[in-house]
């Protein structure tokens, strides 16, 4: 099926179909999209219209602690009805004044696209055709659906049945309905409410010859299936408290908002006025991307990449404090729908997402935000959602921070967060040489980095299922160690620019002993590549995984030029894959070619096989060391996310991908450091500069 990309100018995705497709339509059941607001809240789901996931809806709010992200829209039907008596064709089928559904036969849809990112559904009647939108205000709990009638001279009624289920977003979707909803109607503004502990959501329809009939029901065995096949509870109930009716003629467009916001917020911009809103801002997005991202791909992954920079809104006090000195709190969704802020995925991400695409001033924000949480040498590894505390179990997190605060500086300059940072960059080093949390610290006979405490995943690869820790790697874990080194160079040359050599040479000593006895210990020359852990457990680890790359993708590689070729041979030929690497060769007795079934059984090969995007970033960056002159060939390694921006999330990366042909999507729809190292790339490769 083709999926189009036109230039920036009128940036769109096309997925066209055809009404009356049938036996075909199973795309439609797995193409998603998504729309978020900027503080973590979001609008997803099926191109028909169909929810097959628990996070499927059309407003998922971001709500202070200690209620986090809710559902609060789940579903909306929508019926069309033409002028009494009037018979017309409607995807292929004689229509004699009754109703039919929109949101559940696929042979009515004649297209769906993103327009700069927004999801646009085409319904086509005999001479007549309705469009609807979708868009999330920026940084307002607020959705709007807007329906018009884009061909066609005569009047269709509309009517619009909302659904609800107020939830976390998380909560399985047979959790119990509230005992009652509370419906409240002024006028035009009706009001649903299940407790004084849970938020009001606010519906208004602007439109002509509007009106809402009170018809209170349940909607009984909603089944999705995605949840089904994922070893979820997959039916729930929903409620509904009636339905808003509204004509459609030419001209004359109705629109639903939906939202958590008080009244007086609402009704502050006319749904006319938050669509320009809205596309002003992604415009301003684009200009202020780099040449190479301002069209095609490169324009698309920037409008991708905002969906994952956002406000928190949960840390009410963070924000406060944030902003008595002059800041402000910004962080990364690692991924949608499930994920929070993840301190790893956040430093990974910075530069795709903040520095590429011209947003330095939120890269400071996103840095000094981390900087404030730093506990016993660590940043957290992830926030829970509706917690207001972090979570520290990860040996890596922080040592990413050093990675990202040097890729901001390099295209900033600003020497004044370096200068509020170095203190704590000192202590950092000096708790890890001391030795802190999970086991984690500089081992004195060698001054590598260890880590490892029972019952804790610290890396990225970190599955867990119950007690059981797939993928421990307890010991020395080869890009720990990476990183280790390539934060002590890079700390050595800040200290050395602000304080000088006195205080340089400690930091000197303990980089070059780690390189040292790094070459000594992590190469493997009967395999002609890098051990992932020495001193485990087991002893030391030969399994070939994607790891190794960081000791050459640094900025300060930690291993000696020698092997960067053999290395990179071996990573091409086993790991690399058109959608990023392999996270375990095939020939390990532990490899996992797929990526499916219930959470025991997909975690049991999240790192054991499965295809992470995220990879293709370190990959390409080492790729480029050794073939400096190579960019074409490093170009076409990143072909193969082309097409993927046309499946699972449309317009977006997803998580992680089967590790065999066809490659399949898997795990989270879009994953901010996927789309993140893809763009960096995409426009690290350009060979032609842009006019």
């Amino acid at each position: 099926m083709p999926h189009l990309v036109e230039p920036a100018a009128r940036l769109v995705r096309r997925m066209p179909w055809s009404p009356g497709a049938g036996a075909e339509a199973e795309p439609l059941l797995t193409r998603e999209w998504l729309v978020t607001n900027g503080l973590g809240g979001y609008a997803s789901g099926t191109v028909c219209g169909i929810p097959t996931r628990r996070y499927h809806g059309l407003l998922v709010a971001a709500l202070p602690a200690p209620l986090g992200r809710m559902m609060m829209l789940n579903h909306l039907s929508e019926q069309v009805r033409p002028p009494s008596g009037r018979t017309v064709r409607f995807g292929g089928q004689e229509w004699v004044g009754g109703r039919i559904e929109l949101d559940e036969g696929v042979g009515h849809l004649a297209e769906f696209r993103l327009e700069h990112g927004l999801p646009v559904w085409r319904y086509t009647l005999d001479g007549a055709a309705i469009e609807k939108r979708v868009l999330l205000a920026h940084r307002l709990n607020t959705a709007y659906v807007t329906y018009r009638l884009v061909a066609g001279d005569s009047t269709i009624r509309l009517k619009l049945r909302p659904a609800v289920h107020f939830r976390f977003h998380d909560a399985p979707v047979n959790a119990p309905l509230a005992e009652a909803y509370t419906l409240t109607a002024v006028n035009d503004l009706c009001e649903l409410s299940a407790g004084p502990d849970l938020p009001h959501l606010r519906l208004l329809l602007h439109g002509q010859n509007r009106a809402f009939t009170i018809e209170g029901k349940r909607m009984r065995e909603v089944l999705y299936r995605t949840e089904e096949s994922r070893g979820y509870e997959s039916s729930g109930e929903l409620w509904t408290p009636g339905y808003f009716r509204v004509d459609l003629s030419r001209g004359a467009a109705a629109t639903l908002v939906a939202s958590t916001e008080p009244w007086e917020v609402i009704q502050a911009l006319t749904p006319d006025q938050a669509c320009q809103a809205e596309r002003d801002r992604r415009e301003r997005l684009l200009e202020t991307a780099g040449d190479a991202a301002r069209s095609d791909v490169g324009a698309e992954l920037v409008l991708a990449a905002d969906q994952f920079l956002i406000t928190p809104v949960g840390r009410v006090e963070d924000a406060a404090r944030a902003k008595a000195s002059g800041d402000e709190l910004r962080s990364v969704i690692a991924g949608y729908h499930w994920f929070t802020d993840w301190g790893r995925d956040t430093m990974i991400s910075l530069e795709g997402l903040a520095l590429t695409t011209g947003r330095t001033v939120e890269a400071g924000y996103i840095l000094r935000t981390f900087a404030r949480y730093f506990r016993d040498g660590l940043i957290p590894n992830f926030f829970p959602d509706g917690k207001t505390e972090g979570v520290y179990h990860t040996a890596d997190a922080t040592l990413w921070f050093f990675h990202a605060l040097d890729r901001y500086l390099a295209y900033t300059g600003d020497c004044q967060t370096l200068t509020w940072l170095l203190p704590t960059l000192l202590d950092i080093v000096d708790q890890h040489v001391r030795g802190t949390r999970f086991g984690i610290g500089v081992d004195p006979a060698d001054g590598l980095l260890r880590e490892g405490a029972a019952g804790y995943q610290l890396t990225w690869m970190d599955a867990k299922v119950g007690d059981w820790v797939v993928t421990p790697r307890r010991g020395k874990p080869v890009e720990i160690n990476a990183l280790w080194y390539n934060a002590l160079r890079l700390l050595e040359g800040w200290v050395r620019e602000g304080r000088g050599e006195e205080e340089v040479r400690p930091l000197a000593e303990l980089a070059e002993r780690a390189r040292v006895n790094f070459n000594k210990r992590f190469w493997n020359p009967e395999l002609g590549y890098l051990y992932d852990v020495v001193d485990g457990e087991g002893g030391d680890d030969p399994a070939c995984r994607p790891n190794q790359v960081l000791a050459i993708s640094l900025e300060h590689p930690v291993l000696e030029r020698k092997y960067w070729e053999p290395v990179l041979k071996v990573v091409e030929e086993r790991l690399l894959t058109p959608v990023g690497l392999r996270s375990l060769a095939p020939s390990h007795p532990d490899y996992k070619s797929r990526y499916f079934g219930d959470l025991r059984a997909r975690d049991a090969a999240y790192h054991q096989g499965t295809v992470w995007a995220w990879l293709i970033g370190p990959f390409l960056d080492a790729w480029l060391k050794v073939h400096p002159d190579d960019l074409a060939g490093a170009r076409w390694k990143l072909e193969g996310f082309v097409p993927h921006l046309g499946e699972a999330c449309i317009g977006s990366i997803s998580e992680v991908f089967d590790a065999v042909e066809p490659y399949t999507p898997r795990g989270c729809i879009a994953q901010a450091w996927s789309v993140a190292e893809v763009l960096r790339c995409w426009v690290k490769t350009e060979s032609e500069p842009r006019p």
